[in-house]
Formats: C-alpha cells, structure tokens, sequence
C-alpha cells in the first residue's frame, strides 16, 4: 500500500467509517466530499491523464469497502468533473474546473436518462428552446444524486430532431424544482432528487457541448470506468466479511456451496483489466462487459457474505444487510444489468 493510499484509508477509518449507519439511513455526507477535493484526490493539476484516473479509481473502491453510498457520490462528482474536463467551452472550464477538483463546488451527473436515449432504451426527458444567450429548458429528469442547493449537475436536452445540447445546470437556477427522493431500499443518503425544470434558462456560457450526441462519446467511457471500483470497494468488504464468519459454529461454513476463492479470483481479474485500460486508455467497447461480470461478481460476493454471516447478517443493520441493498442498487445503475445486456447483444 502506497503513502497515498494509507492517508485515504486512514481518512476513511476516521471520517467514513463512523458515519455510515446514519449514511444508510439517509444522512448526505457533504462535509467528506468536500475534504476529499482539498486533500487533492480529485486534482488533475500536473498529472498524466492515466495517473488522476487510477487514482481517482482507487478512491471510489476505498470508500466503497466503507459505504457504497459515499463510493457512489464520488462517482457522481467525478463524471461531472468529466463533463468539465473535456468540454470544449474553456469559459467554463476555467470558471468551474478548479472548484470542482478543489471540492468547493460538488455537482452530479443528471444522465441517467440520456444512456438511456443514446441506446434506444428511452426517449429524452428534456427539451431546450434556443433563445439569445443560451437555452430554456423543460421537462424533468426522475433522478438525479449528488445534490444540494449550492451544487451542480449535467443534463442532455433536445433541441430538435438534428440537436441535443449538454448543459450545466446550477441548483439554484431560477425555475428548477427539485423532490427530494429516500424511498429506497438503499443509498438514501445520495442527495438524489427529481428535477423539474420549468421555463430555466442556461446561459451559453454554462454549454458543456452544443452537438451532445459526440461529446456523449468523449465522455461515457470514463463514466463508466468510474462506476466499476464501486463493485470492487463491495465485493472486498463482503470478503472480508466472510473471512470473519470462517470460523463460527466449529467452522461448518466450509460446506457451502459458495466459497469465497473464486470469488477473490475473479475481483483480481477484473482490478488487473480495469488497472490496463486505465494506463493504456479507456474503451467503452473494452469496458462493457467489465463492467457487467463487476456488477454480476458483486452480487455474488454479497449473497455468500448473507450466507456464511447466518441469523447475524440477516439482522436489518447489518453490514452485510446493507452490502446486499448496495449491491443491488449497483445492478440498477445506468447502465443497469439489463442496458449491458442489449448494448452487449446488438
């Protein structure tokens, strides 16, 4: 383990780790977030684009061995600092970039429906009007995480049938209403709402991309690179768990028919393949179906925890109880196990 690790995971130990019962049962961990961007973990200052991306990588699965939930709110900044990355808009670059690698501003991702467009799976929730210095938009996106009134998020609007448009949308923009969303099974505390937008205008200069439909390609591939540590962060603990359980009631979890050596195996497999594209440059060809094996490796890894953990895993507050939500929420994320299949078969 590197200095830079053990300082992550020490932080982790002292910031995370007592807060993630109240995480789970609905707390926003803003003040973490924010930590991790004045510590550099989020800085792209001086680096190789392949070097801030590993490491961004490695801190979505160290906080996802603490809390998925925290693990996912990562995600969601760092595909908006994505957005910002490789936006062609350098006023907004240079206004925004520094704040959200910095942690004074934390934003979300807003594109659950447009994956969805972009692969015939839905039509788009927002439709864009262009006027003199931007755009006005309406509709509403169902849900979007990572929010809070001083925070920011991407969205994808239609402008025509030849036109979509990438927008950074400000919280606190006149004409969006947001509804706060906690009736799940899990991640409650992802600061996740329904986004109403009536008549808001978005000035041309918060325009992350006027032609959406190519900078969705410049951008989906680290997108859901960051995605897969989430499953990795998980599936360790859930190891870690079963380790714990090995010798219970005179060791009789060896009879199972789930072990966990296949398991460690596979998790090695995928970090080795992720940890190449990472050094080598991402695919979104490439990460598909790692993506989908991490998704389907993480529920497996939680269901052997659930078993060889017995009466006490099945205690409502149990970390293996809320792995086991984690990881299906996780089988639920744009792109759900269902969107790889298709995108996988097509």
């Amino acid at each position: 383990m590197t200095n830079i690790q053990q300082r992550l995971t020490d932080l982790f130990e002292k910031e995370l780790k007592p807060q993630v019962r109240s995480i789970d049962a609905g707390f926003y961990p803003k003040e973490l977030l924010t930590r991790l961007g004045e510590e550099g973990y989020f800085s792209s200052e001086g680096a190789a684009s392949s070097a801030y991306l590993q490491r961004e990588l490695d801190v979505v699965a160290e906080a996802s061995r603490f809390c998925m939930t925290t693990g996912f709110l990562i995600w969601c900044h760092l595909a908006a600092l994505t957005y910002m990355r490789k936006s062609e808009n350098d006023k907004l670059k240079k206004r925004m970039l520094s704040r959200l690698e910095n942690g004074s501003t934390l934003a979300g991702t807003g594109l659950s429906n447009p994956m969805k467009y972009y692969a015939g799976l839905e039509t788009l929730h927002l439709q864009a009007a262009k006027v003199e210095g931007g755009y006005v938009v309406n509709g509403t996106l169902p849900s979007v995480s990572n929010l809070d009134q001083t925070h920011w998020f991407g969205a994808i609007a239609e402008v025509n049938a030849d036109q979509r448009v990438m927008l950074f949308v400000s919280c606190a923009a006149d004409g969006l209403t947001r509804k706060a969303k906690t009736n799940y099974l899990g991640i409650n505390g992802s600061g996740t709402y329904a986004c109403h937008f009536d008549d808001v205008f978005i000035s041309e200069e918060d325009v992350l991309a006027e032609d959406a439909d190519s900078f969705i390609k410049q951008i989906r591939p680290d997108f859901l690179a960051y995605q897969i540590p989430l499953g990795f962060g998980v599936t360790k603990a859930a190891l870690a768990s079963i380790e714990r359980y090995r010798t219970r009631q005179g060791g009789c979890n060896q009879f199972l028919p789930l072990q966990p050596e296949a398991i460690r195996v596979e998790l090695e497999e995928l970090q080795t393949e992720v940890t190449h594209l990472a050094s080598r440059g991402l695919s979104w060809e490439a990460l598909l179906p790692l993506r989908k094996r991490t998704a389907t490796l993480t529920i497996e890894a939680v269901h052997t925890a659930m078993l060889h953990g017995g009466g006490a895993a099945y205690l409502s507050n149990s970390p293996e109880a809320r792995r086991l939500r984690e990881a299906y929420f996780l089988i639920n994320l744009t792109p759900t196990i269902k969107h790889l299949e298709k995108m996988l078969t097509v």
